[in-house]
């Protein structure tokens, strides 16, 4: 929602105070549709060639994160806390009934009860692998920090792809735009025998061009792509939280310290609190004692 509330601002500021300072819309909108299909034609023509078919459908639907946000919304970081806490308690009271579940996580009880976090495979292989090397006694803290670590930036060199095509197409625009200009006043020459009313018109033709171009690029697509990249940061950090919840467990840390590590290492905007995250696991533990 506030991603249309920012595209209406810029819109109406921007041609509204251009309406305010006397101008006129009617040789803008004559010249826009021709304008507009060269520049965003050759915009998205550079995108398609600089990009191979899954970075193209990628980019797509990664669009609608910018209007819905990250997926992972505070609710979900306590869940997986919950989710968390069960796993490691479960896996120092019984690691053999422990692997039933890291196994076969699509028919485990425990990973049913958190069915948005059962979806997400990243997440699940994430949590699974771990806990699995570690039943193996692949247990060096460091070196299983590491591995994540890696993990964790090949995923994020992935979901990245989409924000800086995005602003490979924003740096390109203007540049298109003058494009775009140069051919209209190419036009113009043309028509050099023309009344000056003539030719002045066809001359703010041609710099709709420019303008176009770079109102796209910094009123538009740029915000999207800084958007979007905000977004995967935001998402990120879900894995993130993963990665120190298993690090501290590794290194036999009680359970709930392991979980508090966790907690402490989100960022606050999404953090649960202390109390709230209390009472979720004292709701576990009360359900496994009953």
């Amino acid at each position: 929602m506030i991603g249309l509330v920012g595209i209406l601002i810029v819109f109406v500021t921007v041609f509204g105070g251009y309406l305010a300072a006397g101008g006129k819309l009617g040789i803008i909108l004559k010249s826009l549709p021709y304008e507009f299909t060269m520049i965003a034609g050759a915009a998205a023509g550079a995108f398609v060639i600089s990009n191979h078919t899954s970075g193209v459908k990628h980019t797509m639907k990664d669009m609608k994160k910018v209007f819905k946000g990250p997926h992972w919304k505070p609710d979900d970081y306590r869940d997986l806390l919950c989710l968390l806490f069960e796993l490691i308690r479960l896996g120092r009271q019984n690691a053999v009934a422990l692997e039933e579940h890291t196994e076969s996580p699509e028919t485990s009880e425990i990973f049913g009860r958190y069915p948005k976090i059962l979806a997400d495979r990243e997440a699940v292989d994430m949590i699974c692998d771990t806990l699995r090397s570690a039943s193996m006694n692949y247990d060096d803290p460091h070196q299983v920090e590491e591995v994540l670590e890696k993990r964790l930036e090949s995923k994020l060199h992935h979901a990245m792809h989409s924000t800086h095509a995005l602003q490979s197409v924003a740096d390109g625009l203007p540049a298109l735009g003058i494009v775009a200009a140069v051919l209209g006043v190419i036009k113009t020459m043309s028509s050099i025998d023309q009344p000056p009313e003539i030719l002045g018109k066809m001359i703010g033709g041609a710099l709709v061009g420019t303008f176009l171009g770079v109102f796209l690029a910094y009123g538009l697509v740029g915000p999207f792509s800084t958007r979007l990249k905000s977004v995967v940061e935001d998402d990120q950090n879900f894995y993130v939280l993963i990665r120190e919840v298993l690090v501290a467990n590794l290194f036999n840390h009680a359970t709930n310290i392991c979980i508090e590590v966790g907690r402490q290492n989100t960022p606050s905007h999404i953090r649960p609190s202390f109390n709230e995250l209390e009472d979720s696991l004292k709701s576990l533990k009360q359900a496994a004692a009953a």
